[in-house]
C-alpha cells in the first residue's frame, strides 16, 4: 500500500514539473513574440512614423539582403538603421540586464525590495559620469570618456562595498545590504557636491539628465560590448546557476547543508552583477525600478525557481524599458523626457502595492 502511495506521489510530482515546464515554455514563447512586435513598433514610432512592415523589410534588407526590392526612402532607412534600431536594441539589453541583476540581488541578500541601487553601484557610476561631464575626468579615453568614467566609478563602488562587507568577517546578506546603502548615500552626496562645486548650469543640467537615464547615446559599436556582458555573461550564468540561487535565497544554513558555499557564491554574484550594472549605467545612465519591479512579475508568472525566473525576467525587463523609452520620446516631443522618470512613475505604485501585500501577510 505504501509503495502504491509513493508511486502515486512521484507521478504527481512529475506531472507538476511537466506542467511548470510547459507553462514556462508558453510564457517564453509569448514574451519573445511580444518583444519582436514591440521592437518593430518602437522603431517605427517617432516624429516620422514608419509602419512595422516597412521596419521589418528595412531590417531584413540590411541584415541578409531580403527583400532585394527597395520600397522605402533613404531617409526612412537611415532613421530605422542608424538612429532608432540601435536605441531600441540598447533598451532591450539594458532592461534585460537590470531585471536579471534585480533577480540575483534579491536572492543574494534575501530581500524582496532589493534592486541594482542596493549596492551603491548606480551611485558610483553617476559620480564618475558627473566628474567627466563637469571636470573633464577620463579625457584620455576620447569620445568614450563619459562611459569609461561611469564604468570605473561603478567598479570602484562595488569594490568599496565588498571591502566594507568583508571587514567584519563573513560576507552576509545583512552586511552587503548595509554596506551598499552606506556607500550609495556617500556617493550620492559626492555627486551632489561635484554639481555644486562646478558652478556650471549647463553641466549640472547634463548630469541631472544622466542621473535619470537616457538611451540617446546608443551606437552600434557600443551594443556589442553591452550584449556580450548582459547575454553572454550575466543572463547565461544566472540561468545555469539557478539552483544555487534557489538555495541561497532560502538561507546560509541550508546552503551549507547542500554543499554550496554562500560566501564564495555571493562574491561571484557581486562581481558579475557589478560588472553588468557598470556597463549598463555607462551606456544608458542610471535607471531605477526595473530591477525591483520585474523580478516580482516574473515570479508570479512562472514560480520561484530561478532557472525559470531569469529568462522570463529578462524578456519582461526588455519589453518594459523599450515601451518606457517610447513614452519618453513621444510624450513631450520634440523634447525628450529622461527615461528614469517614466520607470519611476511605473514602479512607485507597484512598490506601494507590494508593501501593502507584505503588511497584509504579516511580513
Amino acid at each position: 500500500m505504501s509503495v502504491t502511495l509513493t508511486a502515486g506521489r512521484e507521478d504527481e510530482d512529475l506531472l507538476g514539473i511537466g506542467a511548470q515546464r510547459r507553462r514556462t515554455a508558453l510564457w517564453l514563447t509569448v514574451l519573445t513574440a511580444a518583444l519582436v512586435a514591440t521592437t518593430l513598433v518602437a522603431v517605427g514610432t517617432g516624429a516620422i512614423a514608419i509602419s512595422p512592415v516597412t521596419v521589418a523589410r528595412i531590417i531584413g534588407n540590411q541584415l541578409v539582403g531580403v527583400p532585394g526590392e527597395v520600397t522605402w526612402t533613404l531617409p526612412e532607412q537611415a532613421i530605422v538603421w542608424q538612429v532608432r534600431l540601435p536605441r531600441v536594441l540598447l533598451g532591450i539589453l539594458v532592461g534585460a540586464g537590470l531585471a536579471v541583476c534585480g533577480v540575483a540581488l534579491q536572492a543574494m541578500v534575501r530581500n524582496v525590495l532589493a534592486d541594482p541601487y542596493l549596492l551603491g553601484i548606480n551611485s558610483g557610476a553617476s559620480s564618475g559620469a558627473a566628474a567627466a561631464i563637469l571636470f573633464g575626468a577620463g579625457a584620455g579615453f576620447g569620445q568614450y570618456a563619459l562611459s569609461a568614467s561611469a564604468f570605473l566609478g561603478a567598479l570602484a563602488a562595488a569594490l568599496l562595498v565588498f571591502l566594507i562587507a568583508r571587514s567584519g568577517g563573513r560576507i552576509t546578506s545583512m552586511r552587503l545590504l548595509l554596506s551598499g546603502v552606506a556607500v550609495g548615500y556617500a556617493l550620492y552626496a559626492t555627486t551632489s557636491f561635484l554639481i555644486f562645486a562646478s558652478g556650471s548650469a549647463e553641466g549640472a543640467r547634463s548630469v541631472m539628465f544622466w542621473l535619470l537615464g537616457s538611451l540617446g547615446l546608443a551606437r552600434w559599436d557600443a551594443l556589442l560590448t553591452v550584449a556580450a556582458v548582459v547575454i553572454g555573461g550575466t543572463i547565461a550564468y544566472l540561468t545555469v546557476t539557478g539552483r544555487r540561487l534557489d538555495v541561497l535565497a532560502v538561507g546560509d544554513e541550508t546552503a551549507h547543508t547542500l554543499g554550496v558555499s554562500p560566501d564564495r557564491f555571493r562574491i561571484r554574484l557581486l562581481v558579475i552583477v557589478s560588472l553588468c550594472i557598470g556597463v549598463l549605467v555607462s551606456a544608458s545612465g542610471s535607471i531605477g525600478f526595473v530591477g525591483l519591479v520585474v523580478p516580482h512579475l516574473a515570479r508570479r508568472l512562472v514560480g520561484a525557481p530561478h532557472a525559470r525566473v531569469v529568462p522570463v525576467a529578462a524578456l519582461l525587463g526588455a519589453i518594459l524599458l523599450v515601451w518606457a523609452d517610447v513614452v519618453a520620446r513621444v510624450l513631450l516631443a520634440p523634447q525628450e523626457i529622461p527615461i528614469g522618470i517614466i520607470t519611476s512613475l511605473l514602479g512607485a505604485p507597484f512598490l506601494l502595492v507590494l508593501i501593502r501585500r507584505m503588511h497584509a501577510a504579516g511580513s
